[in-house]
C-alpha cells in the first residue's frame, strides 16, 4: 500500500504506526515540516514543538489531523520538560521523539567566533541531549519508544566553511551510538539520518553565506552542490521524512545506532 504526496509523489505506507503519538522538534519548517507531514499521513497525532510558535501554529493547521502547536526551546532543561510534559498530557504519551531542531552559521575556521561555536552546539548536540534524555526516560519506564535524530552530511565528512557545524553533528551521531548501545536492553531504538543538500530555508541563507566567502555567485554553489550529488539534483525534505518515517516504523525494527545516509549518493560509507 503507498501513500501518495502532491504531484504524483508516492510513500509506502507503514499502517502499524496508525495512532501513535509523536514530537517532532524544529517541526514548523524545513525538514522538520517534512517528517511531521508525513507521520500525520500516516495516522500519527504529532506534536509539532519549535521556538517560533506562530510558524509552529500555522504548520499545525495547515496539516490538520489532531497535529497540535508548542513553544520549545532545546537548549534549556526547563523548556524542554515543560513543553514535553504538555504534550503528555494532550496527547495521553508519545511513542516517537524526532529531534530535528538545528542550526548552523557559516565562517573560516579561523575566524570563527566563540559565539558562533557555542550557538551550533547548544542547539545542535545540547538540544538532542536535551530531548533524548527526557524521551528517553519516559520511554524506558514504558518499555517502548523510538528516537530519531537529524544529523548531516556533515556528520560524515568534515565540510569547509562548516567546521563548527561539522562538529556539532560529529557529536550527534556520537550520541546517538552510544545511546543506542544503553537503551537497546530496554527495547529503545535510537538513530539518525544524515541528509545531504537539502532545499530549505536553511540551505537559502548557507548558499548566500558561502557565496560570499567563497567570492562566487549563489547559482555557481547551487551547481556545485548538484555536481556533488550523482543522482543530480538537489534534495527536497520529502527525500528525507520518508527514511524517518521508516526508522519509527517496525519495518527498522532491527536497525538502532545507525546514522542513515540520505544524500543522493554524496557520502556513501
Amino acid at each position: 500500500m503507498f501513500l501518495f504526496y502532491e504531484g504524483g509523489m508516492q510513500s509506502p505506507s507503514f499502517p502499524e504506526l496508525s495512532g501513535k503519538r509523536a514530537i517532532v522538534t524544529g517541526g514548523a519548517t524545513g525538514i522538520g515540516r517534512a517528517i511531521a507531514t508525513a507521520l500525520s499521513r500516516q495516522a500519527v497525532q504529532v506534536a509539532i514543538c519549535d521556538i517560533n510558535l506562530a510558524a509552529a501554529e500555522r504548520t499545525a493547521a495547515e496539516i490538520g489531523k489532531g497535529t497540535t502547536a508548542h513553544a520549545i526551546d532545546v537548549r534549556k532543561r526547563a523548556s524542554v520538560e515543560a513543553t514535553f510534559s504538555e504534550v503528555a498530557e494532550k496527547m495521553g504519551g508519545y511513542d516517537i521523539l524526532c529531534a530535528n531542531a538545528g542550526v548552523s552559521t557559516m565562517q573560516h575556521a579561523l575566524e570563527l567566533t566563540d559565539e558562533e561555536w557555542d550557538y551550533n552546539f547548544d542547539v545542535n548536540i545540547r538540544g538532542i541531549f536535551l530531548t533524548n534524555q527526557i524521551a528517553a526516560r519516559r520511554f524506558t519506564s514504558a518499555g517502548t519508544g523510538v528516537i530519531v535524530n537529524t544529523a548531516s552530511l556533515a556528520a560524515k565528512i568534515g565540510a569547509p566553511l562548516l567546521a563548527h557545524y561539522s562538529a556539532s553533528k560529529f557529536a550527534v551521531l556520537g550520541w546517538t551510538q552510544a545511546l543506542a548501545r544503553e537503551l537497546a536492553v530496554s527495547g529503545i531504538r535510537v538513530n539518525a539520518v544524515c541528509p545531504g543538500f537539502v532545499k530549505t530555508g536553511m540551505q537559502e541563507r548557507e548558499i548566500a553565506w558561502e557565496a560570499s566567502l567563497r567570492g562566487v555567485t549563489p547559482e555557481r554553489v547551487v551547481a556545485d552542490y548538484i555536481a556533488q550529488t550523482p543522482l543530480g539534483r538537489l534534495e527536497t525534505p520529502e527525500d528525507v521524512a520518508d527514511v524517518v518515517v521508516f526508522l519509527c516504523s517496525n519495518s527498522a525494527r532491527f536497525m538502532t545506532g545507525q546514522g542513515v545516509n540520505v544524500t543522493g549518493g554524496v557520502y556513501t560509507t
